[in-house]
């Protein structure tokens, strides 16, 4: 039987992670193993993990970011394949089950998600079709915005060494950046089952927590360029999304009056635009790792 490890990370959510918990511990083909990360909480999470599951394996650390968090809790998981989930999100009974049972059906695939019940403010609301989820090779569908939940993610482990874990210097976006990292090199299997139940509209939510997440998008389409992995055709398409981003963050920037970022951005836009435009598509990797350290200077 293929082994998984339950990676949640958390910070100061110590009702909603327990009840994370409880999800994961309901599961009809059982975990074997569950990490919780405790990423600098103040609140009383720590003392109700350890009264109400004493069986979890806890890490505790100073506040480094969701992250890290999931980095640290991959780094400490032993078993074959890795399921995150969210502190604020729970799982259905029959989650790790219908999952394992995929990827028996689908031997050669290493990257399993699948729908989710979506949950908004105590109620449910339908996903818009632009949230709608995909199987096979899904790399321009991860282009816009972040097209896998990390709740509902199965994740076989030789992927995260093969191709690397969360970036931690991004503070939000960091599964967009993982994503689409994976999605250009591997097909997914898309379960359209919900599995997850997905809860928002909370004030701590990290998409709450800062203005103009699309940077951090940028940062991340940027540093794929430079990475020389995507083929001609993958190039193109985030070359197009990249600059319909810059064009999205730099109005906001100019309504906000941000003067040092509009003149960063407005030069990323004139920089991406005329490699958009130009027929040597083949050395983009180059120009952008290039036009990363002249920016630096």
């Amino acid at each position: 039987m293929p082994t998984v490890s339950a990676i949640i990370p958390t910070h100061n959510r110590a009702r909603t992670v327990l009840r994370a918990l409880h999800s994961v511990y309901a599961q009809r083909v059982p975990v074997n193993e569950v990490i919780v990360i405790d990423d600098g909480s103040s609140d009383d999470t720590v003392e109700r993990i350890r009264v109400e599951f004493p069986e979890v394996v806890l890490i505790c650390q100073n506040q480094h970011g969701v992250s890290h968090a999931r980095n640290r809790g991959i780094d400490a998981a032993r078993s074959e394949w890795l399921a995150f989930l969210d502190s604020d999100d729970e799982w259905l009974p029959i989650k790790v089950e219908t999952q394992l049972n995929a990827m028996r059906d689908y031997p050669t695939f290493r990257i399993c998600h699948s729908n989710e019940i979506w949950i908004r403010n105590g109620r449910r609301v339908n996903p818009m079709d632009k949230h709608k989820k995909h199987s096979g090779w899904i790399f321009e569908h991860c282009l816009p915005r972040c097209a896998i939940s990390p709740s509902s993610v199965l994740l076989h482990r030789s992927v995260i060494e093969e191709f690397g874990n969360f970036d931690e210097s991004l503070p939000v976006c960091e599964d967009y950046d993982l994503w689409l990292r994976l999605t250009a090199v591997l097909p997914v299997v898309h379960i359209t089952e919900p599995l997850v139940r997905k809860y928002g509209g909370h004030a701590d939510q990290l998409s709450h927590s800062r203005w103009g997440m699309d940077r951090y998008r940028i940062r991340s389409l940027e540093k794929l360029l430079a990475a020389k992995t995507l083929t001609a055709v993958q190039v193109r398409q985030a070359l197009e999304e990249l600059t319909g981003k810059i064009n999205i963050y730099l109005a906001g920037a100019r309504r906000r009056q941000r003067e040092n970022e509009i003149a960063i951005y407005a030069r990323k836009k004139t920089f991406y635009h005329g490699l958009l435009e130009s027929s040597s598509l083949p050395g983009v990797a180059e120009a952008v790792r290039t036009e990363e350290v002249r920016a630096c200077v």
